[in-house]
């Protein structure tokens, strides 16, 4: 298996074409003088724009200072709503020890400013039904994630080091990430 080294001779297309890392693209950001913060595809996006244009793009974040010691059901929730431990101790008080903040509740929450955190909890109940009734789909960062789970959905009692057996062959390879039918070869290969 060969893996492509991230370098800036490479073109956008031939960068995109491959997987690496966070800690991979995070390094080739240092190496390059480039800002490191960010999701895997901030950064995946901001490595592409400096090997396409050659410049080097800043995000400013700005961080507001959470000044909240207590929630009430008849609260509003606030806009820009950063979930702290202060909400977690709130939901989980309200909820139940279960509880744990999910990307379609964060979602919601950051798209309810105005309503009240009583209706936040009762969506958080909806949410989590509709979430039984139907698996999520699985956020582009997360490749890993969405492999395995296509592995597994096309080969019923398959073990877990065999979908990752395919998985570190598969993303050495150029083109997608997402499971075909023969990457299983690689287990005939004696990958296993």
């Amino acid at each position: 298996m060969t893996i492509q080294k991230l370098s800036k001779q490479l073109t956008e297309k031939q960068f995109r074409h491959y997987y690496y890392l966070k800690e991979d693209l995070i390094s080739f950001c240092r190496q390059e003088h480039l800002q490191t913060t960010g999701s895997k595809q901030e950064l995946t996006d901001r490595i592409a724009h400096y090997l396409t244009t050659g410049e080097r793009q800043t995000v400013q974040r700005f961080s507001k200072k959470n000044t909240r010691t207590a929630i009430r059901l008849s609260e509003q929730i606030e806009e820009n709503i950063v979930c702290s431990e202060i909400h977690r101790a709130f939901f989980k008080e309200q909820i139940g020890p279960q509880f744990s903040f999910n990307v379609l509740f964060q979602k919601w929450l950051k798209q309810n400013a105005g309503k009240t955190y009583e209706e936040a909890v009762t969506a958080y109940q909806e949410i989590l039904a509709q979430k039984k009734a139907k698996p999520t789909q699985i956020a582009q960062q997360f490749e890993y994630n969405a492999y395995i789970r296509s592995f597994f959905a096309a080969n019923k009692g398959r073990k877990l080091s065999e979908a990752i057996t395919c998985w570190n062959y598969k993303k050495t390879q150029p083109g997608s990430n997402e499971f075909e039918i023969q990457d299983m070869e690689i287990l005939k290969e004696g990958g296993e």
